[in-house]
């Protein structure tokens, strides 16, 4: 049974970077379900490893931070479709650490807008973009984290820009209901093991506490993020628009651990 009503349906996913990428365990997922796939991604390197890693599926290039790039990609996806695209995944972030972790007061003005305009304005500049090739009830998923309000030195000025991403969920929808059903949402989870989060300093620590604060004292897979973002472009999911769903497997309610609080305090 296909319960997801995903076959046969085209999603263009933007973001893959490599096997590890959430945009590549969605892809898979999607793949499973039937649905075609059609690969954005940021360079002619990573276009390659698409093309190894999804050797039937369509690949672009484009680099978000030129506005001019979506919509040549826009144009040439559109010359592959024969039918509206069922939905959108954006699985892109970016902030320059190449100087190190500093204190957030320290964050360079150029930084913190360069981080803006890749992670949160190219979703905009994207739904903007793809309107017209979207389908009247389409879906577009992006990944956020699980939470936006938690100050941890190893993540920089990355959570406010997420809180930028997630608030514009609301807004995207409420636009787009002047002239279609499309929704937005946003998949939020915890600390995955990806090779973009690997270069972000101190993260491994960050990982292995987080497996445990899970209540189940194992990690968070990617391929369960993917599951979710799957739902959420499908039909199953038409009564959620400009929601965040939290996949941290129960870690944000676990802080007080048992075993967490005996290591701090012996």
């Amino acid at each position: 049974m296909d319960f997801l009503g995903l076959a046969g349906k085209t999603v263009v996913v933007f973001g893959l970077a490599n096997r590890k990428s959430v945009a590549c365990a969605i892809a898979r997922v999607l793949e499973e379900a039937g649905a075609m796939v059609i690969h954005v991604v940021r360079s002619r390197e990573r276009a390659e490893t698409a093309a190894r890693l999804f050797p039937d599926a369509p690949v672009f290039v484009c680099d978000v931070e030129e506005e001019e790039q979506i919509v040549q990609v826009r144009d040439r996806i559109a010359d592959h479709l024969d039918a509206p695209l069922a939905g959108i995944v954006h699985s892109i972030a970016f902030a320059n650490y190449s100087d190190g972790m500093q204190p957030f007061h320290r964050t360079r003005k150029k930084d913190f807008l360069q981080a803006v305009d890749i992670s949160c304005f190219s979703l905009i500049a994207i739904a903007n973009h793809f309107r017209d090739l979207l389908a009247k009830d389409g879906s577009v998923v992006t990944i956020s984290i699980s939470t936006t309000r938690m100050a941890a030195e190893n993540y920089g000025y990355m959570a406010p820009i997420k809180a930028a991403l997630e608030s514009s969920l609301c807004f995207l929808a409420k636009s787009f209901s002047a002239f279609s059903r499309v929704r937005f949402n946003a998949v939020c989870p915890s600390l995955l093991k990806t090779s973009a989060s690997a270069g972000i300093p101190g993260y491994v620590d960050s990982y292995l506490f987080a497996e445990k604060a899970i209540l189940r004292k194992r990690p968070l897979q990617t391929s369960e993020v993917a599951n979710v973002a799957a739902f959420l472009l499908s039909n199953r999911s038409s009564g959620i628009t400009g929601q965040c769903l939290v996949v941290d497997a129960g870690m944000g309610m676990n802080y007080f651990d048992a075993e967490i609080v005996r290591a701090v305090v012996g």
